[in-house]
């Protein structure tokens, strides 16, 4: 489902920030050689992360989902000097390319990245942060939550994407399929936690942003 036409879109891409021409590189061979490239955030949400990381100016960022590494760059680029990401993915097979680029956008300094499962890596980090970016396995999205609750500084934010889920969540012609369903469920439980204060922001596939209180 297209949640926004083309044409606006474009314009929305037209009138924000400019990836610069490493990220555009990034992205196309992403789309190029990678599996599943609509998974990549995409040069507005991209902006739109920078963004919101340039408001908040958090000196610790995890990122649970790199994929190719676009948004965790995107991030980095907009952190405060001194500032860490941490950045988490279980395909080990993306490595290389994400080291490749990271090393090309002078960051191996900031982002930091760990193979393995997120439920087994997120209760070993001991410094909280100010910023934690939920993009990976959409069934697990509640436990990455908690444990990102846990590990956030107060007056913290946790981002979700994809909460929108390709419009599905709003479909109620028929019933939900698992992924759906999860995402419904994440949103609810989020809309009605007393540990935060959240807005759905629909950008690209939605954003769930939600402040620790």
């Amino acid at each position: 489902m297209q949640l926004l036409s083309v044409a606006i879109e474009n314009y929305v891409r037209e009138h924000s920030i400019s990836e610069t021409l490493l990220l555009s590189e990034l992205r196309r061979e992403t789309y190029l050689k990678v599996l599943m490239p609509r998974m990549l955030s995409g040069p507005v949400q991209g902006s739109v992360l920078a963004m919101l990381v340039r408001m908040v100016r958090p000196q610790r960022i995890l990122e649970i989902g790199t994929f190719t590494g676009y948004s965790a760059i995107w991030m980095a680029s907009a952190m405060p000097s001194g500032s860490k990401l941490i950045t988490l993915d279980i395909n080990e097979e993306l490595s290389e390319m994400v080291q490749k680029y990271i090393r090309r956008a002078k960051l191996q300094d900031v982002i930091e990245t760990k193979i393995g499962h997120a439920l087994e890596i997120i209760p070993t980090l001991e410094e909280p942060f100010d910023l934690v970016f939920i993009d990976a396995d959409k069934i697990n999205y509640l436990n990455y939550y908690e444990l990102a609750l846990e590990k956030l500084s107060s007056g913290g934010f946790i981002i979700a994407d994809n909460v929108l889920w390709h419009g599905k969540v709003v479909d109620s012609g028929k019933k939900a399929d698992a992924k759906t369903q999860v995402l419904k469920d994440f949103n609810a439980f989020v809309q009605q936690d007393s540990r935060v204060e959240n807005v759905l922001l629909p950008i690209r596939d939605g954003l769930m942003v939600a402040q620790k209180k």
